[in-house]
């Protein structure tokens, strides 16, 4: 199950649209869906979050807590709508497109990629646009 959460004044402007590409992506890299938290916040948030947790003093656009099991993709997706906001802004995309990249960015992390080397951050790119590519909102 697919939840939305809001910490900020901030929604989707189609939740249900979004859970079903969401879920497609998750079907179709042969995974299963649990229990997955989407909570949007603001930078301050999401700072404490990386500072508390992972000992990191710096702000991010995404943090997630992965508790997939094997196939079954479950965990907490943290996402500052301000850092998107400026992120869409510095490579010239629109907020959407941006915000969308976030959403399923967690997800590919919870089936295994990484993004830690340039190879990786290739690989994940492609596997963003190909889910991006499945959007229809």
């Amino acid at each position: 199950m697919i939840h939305f959460n809001y910490e900020i004044d901030f929604t989707l402007s189609n939740e249900e649209n979004t859970k079903t590409w969401i879920s497609n992506c998750i079907k179709n890299n042969q995974f299963e869906i649990g229990e997955i938290n989407y909570i949007f916040c603001d930078d301050a948030y999401l700072h404490k979050l990386n500072v508390e947790f992972l000992q990191h003093d710096t702000l991010t656009d995404i943090i997630s807590f992965d508790y997939t099991m094997g196939k079954l993709i479950s965990g907490d997706i943290y996402i500052s709508v301000e850092r998107v906001e400026e992120n869409a802004s510095l490579f010239n995309v629109s907020f959407t497109n941006e915000l969308h990249r976030v959403i399923i960015h967690g997800i590919l992390h919870y089936m295994g990629l990484k993004d830690k080397t340039e190879a990786e951050k290739k690989q994940m790119r492609n596997k963003e646009n190909e889910c991006l590519s499945f959007l229809n909102i």
